[in-house]
């Protein structure tokens, strides 16, 4: 029995096409974990190529865990060049959630074994204006550019999968499981034992659960 088609309309490769005609360097970049109460926020940037399209390639939240497994590794095999960067929960307290994510997505995008000249963004905000690179924002870029949706998987197969690794660490907040989100077992562990060295401890949550952890 062949498996059901993706859900959704498939992204598109316009712009990346508009660019490809000037002969530049194209990757997408996007980001996982921003909203979550511990572990990284993390980055990929993904340069497709131009004579093979990914069809079955869809934004991370579209697809469940098998199919974004997949779509990964294609997106490995056939991607020219595939960069991750990663913010850790120290950093994120350190200097804030912004640079964090500037810094990780700056690391992705250096981590590509070729230099883009053209950076297609998921959202408004051009986190990587000091890349010296042309960057294009797009409102909703993990279901309308390819690249973009690419680099959606990838980071979030990467971040998963860190997740699944360190969170065994620390059972009683089953990491490996919520991935750092605030699920209702994650709030109640946390009110229960408070934060562990996972966790992004200046949030307001996670503090007054340390707090409230630490008077009681």
């Amino acid at each position: 029995m062949s498996r059901a088609g993706p859900p959704g309309p498939a992204p598109r490769l316009d712009r990346e096409q508009a660019w490809w005609a000037q002969g530049a360097v194209v990757a997408g970049v996007d980001e996982v974990g921003r909203g979550a109460w511990a572990g990284p926020v993390t980055y990929a940037a993904v340069v497709l190529p131009r004579h093979r399209r990914l069809r079955r390639l869809r934004d991370s939240k579209l697809l469940g865990p098998d199919e974004r497994e997949r779509q990964a590794r294609r997106v490995h095999h056939h991607a020219l060049g595939v960069g991750l960067g990663f913010a850790g929960n120290d950093e994120i307290d350190r200097v804030g959630m912004s640079l964090a994510m500037r810094n990780a997505a700056a690391r992705a995008v250096a981590a590509l074994p070729l230099p883009p000249e053209v950076l297609l963004l998921d959202g408004s905000w051009d986190f990587l204006h000091e890349a010296g690179t042309i960057n294009e924002t797009l409102v909703g870029g993990d279901r309308r550019s390819l690249s973009i949706a690419a680099a959606s998987v990838v980071a979030k197969v990467a971040r998963d999968r860190l997740l699944a690794q360190v969170g065994p660490g620390w059972p009683a907040y089953a990491l490996a499981t919520n991935k750092g989100y605030p699920t209702p077992h994650h709030r109640a562990m946390l009110a229960a034992f408070g934060p562990c060295p996972l966790h992004r401890h200046s949030w307001g949550p996670v503090a007054r659960a340390g707090a409230q952890r630490r008077a009681g």
